[in-house]
């Protein structure tokens, strides 16, 4: 059982992309047990609610290491599926196989009675979304909902753990007290109550799972310890027992908000790059031959389940902190960068026919949260553009339900620009010869450098020097 203090891996500070080795799994086949009380080399039963992207794979892994697990959801035919030996998500390397194979020993189920599986379950993992409301501040419905239907199961000796990215405070004076009430049992005394944020990139959960070291930080020493023994039970990488549940929700914010910061920061140079004409693609590589830089890459803006949304839960506690309020300013405000590169290249976006390349918030995950297409779209409608799309990972249906116009890859187009909004590789294969009257492109990822363009077509990067377009352009 692998439970430090403090995290002793450390990774290059090198910039650029970080990979680390996944290490051979050293857990033996664990002991069934019941009740489970924490003991080395023992398993219980977990209770994982919300069987999501993040939700499932977490449920897969538990039951791996021989647990007994029951996925919990609101979604009917996600429980039917679970309840088949089958992911309902798509996009995840190993997910489909590692859910058939424990379902088909006996480990993994899944309900909609979230109040029976928390009766039945050791620790309860609660993964639902905490996203943003209209006024910017954290929206609870989803969790305060989950916390309700477990409340009437929460039993003695049982462990809840909080993996959902959380306002700092919250595991301890929100939703601990609601567990409470409903259970008339004292938490840290009765029962055990923690926050271990996921820290998952979409594409790679289960490598992240195997070498990101585990946050845990509970209300008090005793829920500290039995989170992180349940941890240590069924992952390989290292479990931080950190001193509490607060030092654990802050630490997710600030990995997260850091990447924010940094990104607006690379945006910002980005716009001075423009208008000294220096290369920052160029800029950000020799800078971060030093190992003490690691600027990241500047774009068309931040999409995604993260990086909008948890600075503003700083925010929600702490407004003073006004460099991270301006970084959500500066990295939304890409949107408006792009749209006026199209409108300073047309001369006008009344009528005129705009392609938008890439819907999703990222390429290679076909999801939509707070993608930056979609405001860019609206900006762009607003000022009388007519708007078409591609996405390589959205049909032509689910494109016409975002309310723009489907482009089929590969036929004629009558676009005189196009923005790229994500990186996907598939774009670098565009014909010329579909866009006979193309006058611009925002190469809003800086991912078409290579794309080879008549000269009368103006290629406008993020900070990266201009080619081409006509005289004067």
């Amino acid at each position: 059982m692998r439970i430090v203090t403090r995290p002793t891996t450390e990774a290059s500070v090198l910039g650029g992309t970080i990979v680390l080795a996944e290490p051979a799994c050293q857990h033996r086949p664990a002991r069934p047990v019941s009740p489970w009380a924490g003991e080395e080399g023992t398993a219980g039963r977990v209770a994982v609610v919300g069987a999501g992207k993040m939700g499932l794979p977490l449920a897969a892994q538990f039951a791996s290491h021989g647990w007994d697990v029951v996925a919990v959801d609101v979604n009917e035919e996600v429980v039917a599926g679970i309840n088949a030996g089958r992911s309902h998500v798509g996009e995840e390397p190993r997910l489909a196989a590692l859910v058939a194979e424990v379902h088909a020993a006996g480990r993994l189920r899944a309900t909609s009675d979230g109040a029976a599986a928390a009766r039945e379950a050791d620790v309860v993992v609660l993964i639902v979304p905490v996203m943003l409301d209209e006024a910017r501040q954290p929206d609870y419905r989803h969790m305060d909902a989950a916390v309700a239907v477990i409340a009437p199961g929460v039993h003695r000796g049982m462990t809840v753990v909080f993996e959902t990215t959380l306002p700092v405070g919250d595991t301890r004076n929100r939703f601990a007290p609601a567990l409470e009430a409903t259970s008339s049992l004292a938490a840290e005394l009765d029962f055990f109550v923690a926050f271990s944020p996921e820290r998952l990139y979409s594409g790679a959960v289960f490598a992240n799972l195997s070498t990101y070291p585990k946050l845990v930080g509970g209300i008090g020493p005793a829920s500290t310890d039995r989170a992180a023994r349940f941890y240590a039970s069924v992952l390989d990488a290292e479990v931080v027992a950190m001193s509490s549940a607060e030092a654990a929700e802050l630490s997710k914010l600030a990995e997260t908000t850091y990447r924010d910061v940094n990104i607006a920061f690379a945006n910002e140079l980005a716009r001075y790059a423009d208008r000294v004409g220096v290369d920052l693609t160029e800029v950000i590589r020799a800078a971060n031959s030093q190992p003490y830089s690691h600027l990241h890459q500047p774009g068309i803006g931040v999409g995604g389940h993260c990086i909008p949304v948890y600075p503003h839960f700083l925010l929600s506690r702490a407004p003073e902190m006004g460099l991270v309020a301006r970084s959500r300013e500066v990295n939304d405000g890409q949107v408006e960068i792009a749209v006026s590169a199209v409108r300073q290249a047309l001369g006008s976006l009344d009528g005129a026919p705009v392609l938008v390349l890439g819907l999703t918030y990222r390429h290679g995950v076909k999801e939509l949260a707070y993608s930056r297409a979609l405001p860019l779209i609206e900006r762009l409608a607003a000022e009388g553009a007519r708007v078409t799309a591609n996405d390589p990972l959205l049909s032509a249906s689910e494109t016409e339900r975002l309310g723009v116009a489907p482009w089929t890859w590969g036929t004629p187009s009558d676009a005189r620009a196009i923005v790229v909004q994500t990186a996907d590789p598939s774009f670098a294969s565009l014909e010329p010869a579909w866009f006979p009257a193309l006058e611009v492109l925002v190469d809003g990822r800086n991912s078409l450098a290579d794309l080879a363009l008549p000269e009368r077509v103006l290629v406008v990067g993020i900070g990266s020097p201009r080619r081409g377009g006509a005289p004067g352009a």
